[in-house]
């Protein structure tokens, strides 16, 4: 069997071509794809123009992004945005262990309202570390496919998505 090749990003491709190249290209490369498009439309016509659908994808590329490259406490700060609407969004596609870590990573914080100064200033404290950390390893240990899952919840919600 052939090693997939990995598309080098978004160039203007539409919906369909992109996901007709499943198959000949990595998935998470195809989906990062996807989050480009949408940012170039968010960045033309504002978040507020991103179907529902359209932001799920968007929160879960950066969840995977930021905890896979620095661990919760860097998807807490440099995906904060996101993070109110993080576990509904992982429930969406199905990654029901996944939405239940990072359920858990955001209740260690103990902030009752998640704004970025209350979660830079929980961070600081240091007295959710041992509680991220252990996050942390059990996001990395789910067994879920959620590159899987959220190119399943992109082709299941195709009508949705448009840029």
């Amino acid at each position: 069997m052939s090693e997939l090749k990995w598309l080098n990003g978004y160039e203007g491709q539409t919906i369909d071509e992109l996901l007709g190249l499943e198959g000949e290209y990595r998935t998470d490369s195809l989906i990062f794809a996807f989050e480009q498009a949408l940012d170039l439309k968010a960045k033309q016509h504002g978040a507020g123009a991103l179907s529902p659908e359209e932001g799920v994808i968007r929160t879960i590329e950066v969840l995977e992004r930021e905890v896979n490259n620095g661990r919760y406490s860097q998807f807490l700060i440099n995906g904060f945005d996101c993070v109110p609407t993080v576990v509904r969004a992982l429930e969406r596609i199905g990654c029901l262990k996944s939405a239940q870590i990072t359920q858990n990573a955001i209740s260690a914080l103990g902030v009752p309202d998640l704004t970025l100064e209350a979660i830079e200033m929980a961070l600081d404290s240091g007295e959710s570390d041992d509680a991220l950390n252990a996050c942390d390893e059990s996001y990395y240990k789910t067994g879920e496919d959620t590159a899987e899952s959220l190119f399943d919840f992109i082709k299941g919600k195709r009508d949705s998505i448009s840029f």
